[in-house]
């Protein structure tokens, strides 16, 4: 299969999902998609969708708990 946007050919791997809403954010690992291999663009089959959709309606438990910094690009720029 050829992706939609670039042509360039679809590879089947896993994933991790990322979802933002409100400045929370939502990580899901281990998702099954199909890559681009030239643009890297995601594709999810519709039930994959459907599964992701309802991680951000019910959200469970997670399986794990990340910090993660994060930095101001403007002030880093400024200062370049």
């Amino acid at each position: 299969m050829k992706c939609a946007f670039c042509g360039g050919e679809l590879k089947k791997t896993t994933v991790t999902f990322s979802y933002e809403e409100d400045e929370t954010y939502t990580l899901v690992e281990h998702v099954p998609a199909e890559v681009c291999s030239q643009c890297g663009e995601k594709l999810y089959t519709p039930e994959v969708t459907e599964a992701l959709l309802q991680f951000a309606k019910q959200p469970a438990e997670p399986a794990k708990i990340i910090h993660v910094p994060v930095y101001d690009f403007t002030e880093r720029a400024v200062a370049l």
